[in-house]
């Protein structure tokens, strides 16, 4: 199952001219950096309605093309209750887009809602998690693909260190701790937002902003939310800092570990005290 799309299409078009440098280039590069792709795998797209899920599957229906070796790819919406509006215009992109995409219906708003009334947030996003993959095994599939991208990837690094006294990033990918032989992999790891912004715009393509119920229904106060302050945060920092976005990036690959407190491995407290007489002070 090779090619799944016979047609191309403008959209794909572009993404290996125009848009070649920023986005075809970047995810090319994320999948053979950090070894995200294999021969024979079975890769399940999952795409929520937003920007990022959309461009993520019109770069994988373009790799199909160019791949010097054979993957399944399987293209899924997750629908956890979407209102009307949010879900035709979904569907309505599915379809311009040339999209062979799968819609799997759930209750998970609605379930979260009345379990956790205050804080649903954390439920909703667990199971969502758990359909999702529960929806990506029973079609086969070994690997499953998110839209998170290089802006992501740095808020969540500051996001950890600013909220919970933590330093961890957004990894390129996981293997499942609850679903034996799955494995979570981010292929937009290098692409900055900014050129996908570009590419919706030059096709003139309008997406779902925020299906979250939650805030719909004025229970999250979005414009408080920390990602928002945050990447609010990093765009006043570039000002004075112009190189602040590749160092908090590079941060995550350049610790250096004996100049540190301590640090957590496989769930293990390590600190500096650990090792401290056996060393000489250099």
């Amino acid at each position: 199952m090779k090619k799944n799309n016979p047609v191309i299409d403008e959209y794909e078009k572009s993404l290996s001219t125009t848009y070649r440098r920023g986005l075809w280039s970047r995810f090319v590069k994320g999948l053979k950096e950090y070894q995200l792709l294999s021969p024979k795998d079975k890769v399940c797209v999952c795409i929520s309605g937003g920007k990022d899920s959309m461009c993520l599957a019109k770069l994988f229906m373009l790799l199909q093309r160019h791949s010097d070796f054979d993957f399944e790819v399987h293209f899924l919406v997750m629908d956890p209750g979407y209102n009307k509006k949010n879900r035709d215009l979904i569907k309505a992109n599915i379809k311009k887009l040339h999209i062979p995409a799968t819609f799997i219906k759930t209750d998970i708003f609605e379930i979260a809602n009345t379990r956790d009334e205050h804080n649903p947030c954390f439920l909703c996003a667990k199971m969502r998690r758990g359909a999702l993959y529960n929806a990506a095994k029973k079609l086969g599939c070994n690997k499953i693909a998110l839209g998170h991208h290089y802006d992501d990837v740095i808020e969540t690094t500051l996001m950890n260190m600013l909220n919970s006294g933590s330093f961890q990033t957004m990894l390129p990918k996981l293997h499942s701790t609850n679903f034996e032989g799955m494995e979570l992999i981010r292929p937009m790891y290098f692409v900055r937002e900014k050129d996908i912004i570009a590419w919706s715009k030059h096709h003139n393509l309008e997406f779902i902003q925020c299906a979250c119920k939650f805030t719909e229904e004025a229970k999250i106060d979005e414009s408080r939310s920390m990602r928002k302050y945050t990447k609010e945060l990093i765009k006043s920092l570039k000002k004075e800092i112009p190189q602040v976005e590749q160092n908090i990036f590079k941060s995550a690959s350049n610790v250096t570990l004996d100049m540190i407190l301590g640090y957590r491995k496989y769930g293990e407290l390590h600190s500096f005290l650990d090792e401290y007489d056996e060393k000489k002070e250099s």
